[in-house]
C-alpha cells in the first residue's frame, strides 16, 4: 500500500510563497560581482564558461544553498533584482548562463545542442514541425521538462497574462492517493512518449517512463502529456487505456486546484529555478505587445545537478544516466 510523501517540497499552494527557501533579493555586492564575471568572461564562448570561470565569492554560497533546497528543501527558488535594462540581451545570457554554472550542468534543449533557450512567440504555425509549446502565446498544460532544475530569467513580460503556476506534485501523489489510490497505480505504471519533432537524435521514435516512480526510497513525478498523447495518436505506437487516460485527467484536475497550486508573475530580472522531480508547471496564456522589441521573452536553462536523486532505471531510456549526482537529461545531438 503506498503512503503519503512527507517532504518539504509536499507544500500545498500559497504556502510556498510563506518558506524562507523561496526568496532570495540579489545584493549590491552580489551585482558587483556579476559584473566583474561578465568583465572576466567577455571573451570566452560562453558554453565553454564553467563557475569556476565565473568567480561570485559572496552569491556563490547562496546559489550553492538554492542548488541544495532545490533537492532537499521547497523544490522551488526565486531570486530577485537582476536589472536586466543595465546589460544587451546578450550579456544578461552570458550572466544567466554563469550564475547558473554555479547551480548545475546546462544540457541540450533540442538535436541541434541548443543549450540556452528563449522562449517567447515564434508565430509559428500549429502544424509547423518546430513549433514547441515554449514559442507560442497560448495556455500550457502542467508538465515537467527533461532535466533535473529548470531555470527561467525574465528579460521582458508580455502585454498581459503569462503567469507561472507551479504545484507541487509529491503533494499531487498524495492528494491522487487520498481520493483515487486506484489511478495512483496506473500512474506508476510506464506510459509511451513519442519523440519531439525537435528531438530527433534517438534511435528510437519513442520511450517509456512512469509519471510516479519511487527509488532507493526517493521520488520522482516525470510528465508531459502532450508527447503521451501523439504518441497513442500514432498507429505505429500502443494505444492509451481508457484507465490511463482517466488517470491522467485526474493528475491534471487535481494539479489544477487552486487550492494546490501558486500562481505569480515573473517581473523581468527575476530569475525562477524549479526542481523537476518533485513540482509540475504550466503557463497561462499571454497578450503580446506589437512592438517585437517589447515582446515577452524569458532565457531557460535545462540543469542537470550534482546533489540529484537517484532515478528508478525505466527513466534511462527518456535521461540517459539514473544514478544519483550523474549528467543527464536534455536531448542528444542528432550527430551523436
Amino acid at each position: 500500500m503506498a503512503e503519503p510523501v512527507s517532504h518539504p517540497a509536499a507544500w500545498v499552494g500559497e504556502e510556498l510563497l510563506q518558506r524562507e527557501d523561496w526568496l532570495r533579493e540579489l545584493e549590491p555586492s552580489d551585482l558587483e560581482e556579476l559584473r566583474g564575471a561578465l568583465a572576466a568572461t567577455r571573451d570566452r564562448p560562453m558554453e565553454s564558461i564553467e563557475a569556476a570561470d565565473f568567480p561570485l565569492p559572496g552569491l556563490g554560497p547562496k546559489l550553492a544553498q538554492i542548488q541544495r533546497d532545490l533537492e532537499q528543501g521547497s523544490g522551488a527558488a526565486m531570486l530577485r533584482g537582476f536589472p536586466v535594462r543595465e546589460f544587451t540581451e546578450e550579456e544578461a545570457q552570458r550572466i544567466f548562463w554563469g550564475l547558473s554554472r554555479h547551480v548545475g550542468t546546462p544540457v541540450s534543449q533540442s538535436a541541434a545542442g541548443e543549450k540556452l533557450f528563449a522562449v517567447r512567440d515564434a508565430g509559428y504555425a500549429e502544424n509547423d514541425p518546430r513549433m514547441r509549446g515554449p514559442n507560442s502565446k497560448k495556455k500550457l498544460s502542467f508538465h515537467t521538462d527533461r532535466c533535473d532544475v529548470i531555470g527561467f530569467l525574465c528579460w521582458r513580460q508580455a502585454k498581459a497574462g503569462g503567469e507561472n503556476e507551479v504545484v507541487s506534485s509529491m503533494s499531487v501523489h498524495n492528494e491522487i492517493l487520498r481520493r483515487r489510490p486506484d489511478l495512483l497505480r496506473v500512474l506508476s505504471e510506464p506510459y509511451v512518449y513519442k519523440r519531439h519533432t525537435v528531438d530527433g537524435g534517438n534511435e528510437r521514435a519513442f520511450c517509456r517512463q512512469p509519471i510516479f516512480a519511487f527509488h532507493e526510497g526517493h521520488f520522482a513525478c516525470a510528465f508531459l502529456r502532450v508527447l503521451i498523447d501523439r504518441a497513442d495518436a500514432d498507429p505505429d505506437l500502443p494505444d492509451l487505456r481508457p484507465e490511463q487516460r482517466e488517470a491522467m485527467d485526474f493528475l491534471e484536475e487535481v494539479a489544477g486546484d487552486p487550492a494546490l497550486h501558486v500562481r505569480f508573475r515573473q517581473d523581468p530580472g527575476d530569475i525562477l529555478f524549479l526542481n523537476n522531480w518533485v513540482t509540475l508547471h504550466r503557463r497561462t496564456g499571454f497578450e503580446d505587445h506589437e512592438d517585437p522589441a517589447e515582446k515577452r521573452c524569458l532565457f531557460r536553462l535545462w540543469l542537470s545537478v550534482p546533489n540529484s536523486r537517484p532515478l528508478d532505471p525505466q527513466f534511462a531510456e527518456n535521461y540517459g544516466a539514473t544514478e544519483a549526482g550523474a549528467i543527464r537529461g536534455g536531448m542528444k545531438a542528432a550527430d551523436s
